[in-house]
């Protein structure tokens, strides 16, 4: 039956950095994230199976267990305010109306690929709202917050960090937000 742990083996991500983007690792070492990020898990996966739906049916990991890192780059008089919305892969989350207008900006999108990689430090596909910037912010949906331990990107496609969602809530700009489309 697929649950948040699947079928994969867990190790504490703090005695493994070497499984994650460097930002990552270095933003658990350096202690700038709340008891709860702290106790993250990572583990090692296929980098071709990085990919939600491929990945939660490889591992028997529960989609409702599954929270995506997505970055937006809104704009507003010639100003682009990048944000990291993290909402469970069971969900979509609604960019254009509630994120544009919980970031005060005129136009949002999806930042292109190339941006989101340089600017984050991290591999398109394993992008995770630890270690991101730290003037960005990071919107949690209210159902990433309440689903208990959720898998998400630790900044390469090889591998996935799980934590309790309501941690992700506790990084220093994580804001909880209802980001759902119903």
């Amino acid at each position: 039956m697929p649950s948040a742990r699947g079928s994969l083996s867990w190790s504490p991500a703090a005695e493994h950095p070497e499984l994650m983007a460097g930002v990552v690792a270095g933003a658990l070492a350096d202690g700038a994230v709340s008891s709860g990020v702290a106790a993250a898990e990572v583990a090692t996966i296929d980098a071709t199976l990085a990919d939600t739906e491929a990945f939660c049916a490889a591992y028997d990991v529960a989609l409702e267990a599954s929270a995506n890192c997505v970055i937006v780059a809104g704009k507003r008089g010639g100003e682009v305010t990048y944000a990291a919305v993290m909402i469970l892969a069971t969900d979509r989350a609604d960019i254009n109306g509630v994120v544009r207008r919980h970031l005060g900006v005129r136009k949002i999108s999806f930042a292109p690929m190339d941006e989101a990689v340089s600017l984050t430090g991290m591999e398109y596909g394993g992008i995770t709202p630890i270690g991101l910037p730290a003037d960005w912010p990071v919107l949690v949906d209210a159902a990433v917050a309440a689903a208990g331990p959720v898998v998400i990107g630790s900044g390469v496609r090889a591998s996935k960090v799980l934590v309790d969602g309501a941690a992700l809530a506790e990084l220093p700009t994580a804001e909880i937000v209802d980001l759902a489309q119903h």
